[in-house]
């Protein structure tokens, strides 16, 4: 099998646009959360979320520097978040003016729910203004491929075009499936990773409705804490993670930056309940059992596991039962840097496996913020609470679990 590595990395997210803006944050605990302002919410259960900051300055969101203004209104914020992050990681790569094969080069970008304002803004003008009033950029600006599609007609990208659609393992996904397309020879490079643009009215009211989010509405910032006996759901955000994935021989030859290597994939089904995972997070574990051996790994040599750590009831503790059934006594440390962004849904998968790319390059683990009074079932376990850890990280493994019960995990490995 060819060897799988990471040379470029891009990120919209709620705590920065650009990986070097987002990192910083991330490490010192700054939480991206906040009252939502854009539309709304006087009716809603939870009434804050994770937005990336839109503007000029540097470490804002700016669409307007990588997408034309008219062709902004053809596209969901979904899109344009995934567009966004590739531009960045594409230039990170120096792929931005490759004059190579480019049918070799694939795209593999989904989204967990993707267009959902779109949709519903639609819905709402055939209900009150009749078919004339739908726009006829509806499909193409609402579907959820046209992440990857437009990323490819952009930069003339030819080879694979896909969308996988997991739920909340969607990125992690994304990034696997680019990763064996590598590996068995479908393409020497892969833009790959996930979008979301889902922080809406609709979107929030689904979720309140199913007592899913945190209702901590007065303290933004301290409304996602996973493993944190007073947490009392999760904090919906938007944004994309994107990674460019290489083979590696291919990449030494052009001179390529290597971050890691992608060294293992792992998936599983819980066949168990449409939105809870089983107690004991059998399936979670199976999937990092399965990174592991594809890797050609034990789990003595993990130092760092990003946990897919909701800051929901049965989502943590039944990672966490996963987590020291398969470590035990180990001493891996084990961090939720949603309790940082917030969770990006679709795009957390990629978003997370950034970071655990950064956390093997700085040598520092990122913390879980907010906990502060951990269950009793944490006992001894390193989940890292409220301050970043320097620590040397090798290996990494990041966790992205999703309703229907559908899991994936990756494992990021330094190259020595």
């Amino acid at each position: 099998m060819k060897r799988v590595v990471i040379t470029g990395m891009g990120i919209v997210s709620p705590v920065g646009t650009g990986i070097e803006y987002a990192w910083k944050n991330v490490v010192a605990g700054k939480s991206g959360v906040r009252k939502i302002d854009t539309f709304d919410v006087a009716d809603l259960a939870s009434q804050i979320a994770g937005v990336p900051v839109r503007g000029t300055e540097p470490g804002q969101y700016n669409p307007d520097a990588v997408i034309d203004a008219r062709e902004q209104r053809k596209l969901d914020k979904c899109i344009m978040y995934g567009m966004v992050a590739a531009d960045e990681a594409i230039k990170d790569a120096g792929l931005e003016n490759y004059t190579g094969d480019k049918t070799r080069i694939g795209v593999s970008v989904g989204s967990g729910i993707g267009g959902f304002d779109t949709i519903y803004d639609n819905c709402i003008e055939l209900h009150t203004g009749g078919p004339r009033r739908v726009s006829p950029f509806f499909i193409p600006k609402g579907i959820i491929n046209m992440t990857a599609g437009n990323i490819s007609i952009k930069y003339g990208f030819q080879g694979p075009n896909i969308s996988v659609v997991t739920a909340c393992a969607t990125g992690a996904h994304s990034i696997g499936e680019a990763a064996r397309m590598i590996k068995y020879g479908d393409a020497d490079i892969m833009i790959c990773g996930g979008a979301e643009g889902v922080v809406s009215r609709i979107a929030l009211a689904g979720f309140c409705a199913m007592r899913a989010l945190s209702t901590r509405n007065d303290e933004p910032e301290r409304a996602s804490r996973p493993w944190d006996k007073n947490r009392d759901g999760f904090i919906m955000a938007e944004g994309a993670g994107i990674l460019v994935l290489e083979e590696y021989e291919h990449a030494v030859a052009r001179g390529a930056k290597i971050y890691a290597e992608v060294a293992g994939y792992g998936m599983s089904g819980d066949a168990y309940h449409i939105t809870a995972p089983a107690s004991n997070g059998e399936g979670g574990m199976r999937a990092m059992q399965a990174a592991l051996n594809d890797a050609g790994l034990q789990p003595a040599d993990v130092d760092y596991v990003n946990a897919h750590g909701t800051s929901t009831g049965l989502g943590d503790m039944g990672e966490l039962a996963a987590v020291q059934t398969l470590f035990g006594d180990l001493p891996v440390s084990m961090s939720s840097t949603k309790s940082v962004t917030g969770h990006l849904l679709g795009a957390a998968g990629a978003v997370e496996a950034i970071f655990c790319v950064l956390a093997m390059r700085d040598g520092i683990v990122p913390p879980t913020i907010n906990l502060e009074d951990p269950e009793d079932a944490v006992g001894d376990f390193d989940l890292v609470p409220n301050v970043a850890k320097q620590r040397k990280v090798d290996v990494a493994l990041s966790n992205s679990f999703g309703f229907g019960g559908t899991n994936a995990s990756l494992v990021l490995k330094k190259i020595k």
